[in-house]
């Protein structure tokens, strides 16, 4: 069964920039997408950025747009969250996610559209 391990993430000052990975393992892996879900302190899980990997189409949050960008490394089976220009408010935990299949699963902005999900990582951003 396929498994999304990730690693990047830490401490960041305002203005830097952090790179989250994604890998997938663990069995043939040909997803629909792939997105990027975070939670901040006593907020709910929220959409960050997604790809649709047969088309290279992405998708990004309003907050994120133009600092983050999201891109897949096919022969790693590895999506990255390239986050630049930090702020604070980026403070969370961040979550990749992907679709064990390659059929549309809904909308990629949706948590629901996703079965497979990393472990998350913590991103702290200070002022």
């Amino acid at each position: 069964q396929v498994q999304l391990v990730q690693s990047g993430g830490g401490l960041a000052q305002a203005g830097s920039s952090l790179r989250l990975s994604c890998a997938a393992s663990g069995g043939t892996f040909k997803p629909y997408g792939m997105a990027w879900f975070r939670q901040g302190p006593g907020k709910e899980r929220e959409f960050v950025a997604a790809l649709a990997v047969l088309y290279a189409n992405t998708f990004y949050a309003d907050a994120v747009k133009g600092r983050f960008t999201i891109s897949k490394d096919d022969a790693k089976n590895t999506v990255y969250l390239q986050m630049n220009s930090l702020k604070p408010q980026d403070t969370a935990v961040y979550y990749c996610a992907a679709t064990s299949g390659g059929h549309y699963p809904g909308p990629m902005r949706l948590s629901e559209s996703y079965d497979l999900w990393g472990q998350g990582t913590q991103v702290t951003v200070s002022s």
